[in-house]
């Protein structure tokens, strides 16, 4: 039971961190930043300075600036967990009788989602360009509060329309400014949220179907060996009926690949059905994470170094007013798969 333990105090920490992370995420002063930078003093005198130079690019690599790695991270995780289902699960299920329609399913949902996927990465989140930035003041009203009008980039030099932001990582400001997701490469705005909602969707149907296919072919793999009804002898010569951990340890002795693997499946799947609700409730909303991180006062610090005109600093705007652009249900959803077209100027 050493391994159970071990494993189980592995994955406390993992969703322990992912949660300070998820909760403290963008503000200032919070316990993971105290014990980062506690960690960090400890760490620093005894590194050499080379390695400290060589984390910190790397840091700045993969999180500040664009980076197909992700997207090479992705799709090589999704690739062990079809081959180990593939491999192992699949050959199971047709020996306990699962129809080949069950097993098709988690197929055609990666198909699904690589659909989604491609045109997340490759579709124009709605960059506000020179030609364009005039018409697209039009679309959205400025609300006075996170959106004011005359406020320009200072990069872009163009004046911001509103909802609008400034990527850093993409050096280029988009139309209805979501969010820049590493795991595509690209910013999430009024082009493509459509596809990021159908992707996060997609990937936790892929998910939770190869999770509960795995756990039924590991449920009868337990009803068929009679361990439910089995006995052990303990370290006292004691006779001793088995129960859910000697079953769970038996599962990781069998069938450790798999076990693993529904392990991390389970894991992703939880995680984004979060992060898929999140989204789906700013759809329903017509808010952008952007603008719900704004109104709470909270701020990326490596986008926002200094307080400045977009700065997500000072006051909380007025909670009452925090749906501006929220135009009914069906309204929001469809401003979501059907984006607003700026208005086309009248021929003379």
């Amino acid at each position: 039971m050493d391994f159970l333990t071990l494993f189980g105090i592995y994955v406390a920490v993992v969703l322990t961190c992912i949660f300070l992370v998820c909760k403290y995420s963008g503000q200032q002063h919070n316990p993971f930043n105290t014990l980062l930078s506690y960690v960090s003093k400890v760490v620093a005198p005894v590194t050499p300075q080379w390695l400290q130079r060589f984390s910190r690019w790397i840091f700045h690599r993969l999180f500040h600036q664009r980076s197909n790695i992700f997207i090479y991270l992705h799709i090589f995780l999704e690739g062990a967990v079809y081959a180990e289902f593939t491999y192992e699960v699949f050959g199971f299920c047709r020996e306990m009788d699962t129809t080949l329609t069950s097993l098709s399913v988690p197929y055609v949902l990666l198909v699904i989602k690589t659909f989604f996927f491609y045109l997340c990465i490759n579709t124009d989140p709605g960059t506000v360009t020179q030609k364009k930035v005039s018409s697209l003041i039009h679309i959205y009203p400025y609300d006075r509060r996170l959106f004011h009008p005359g406020v320009s980039c200072e990069t872009c030099r163009l004046v911001k329309p509103a909802r609008s932001k400034h990527c850093r990582l993409c050096n280029r400001c988009v139309q209805r400014f979501d969010h820049h997701c590493v795991w595509v490469n690209n910013c999430v705005g009024a082009g493509n949220t459509r596809y990021f909602l159908l992707y996060l969707l997609s990937v936790c149907a892929m998910a939770l179907d190869v999770a509960l296919l795995t756990g039924d072919m590991l449920l009868h793999a337990v009803l068929r060996s009679g361990l439910l009804r089995a006995s052990y002898m303990d370290a006292y010569g004691q006779q001793q009926p088995t129960g859910p951990l000697f079953v769970v340890q038996h599962l990781f002795m069998t069938f450790p690949r798999i076990v693993f693997m529904l392990g991390f499946v389970i894991f992703v799947f939880f995680l984004l059905a979060g992060y898929t609700l999140f989204h789906s409730f700013l759809a329903v909303v017509n808010q952008t994470s952007n603008e719900w991180y704004k109104s709470r006062g909270f701020v990326c610090r490596h986008c926002h170094p200094a307080p400045g005109a977009d700065d997500l600093c000072g006051p909380v705007p007025d909670h009452s007013k925090r749906f501006y652009y929220s135009r009914g249900l069906l309204g929001n959803l469809r401003e979501i798969f059907f984006p607003p077209q700026a208005p086309q100027k009248k021929a003379n």
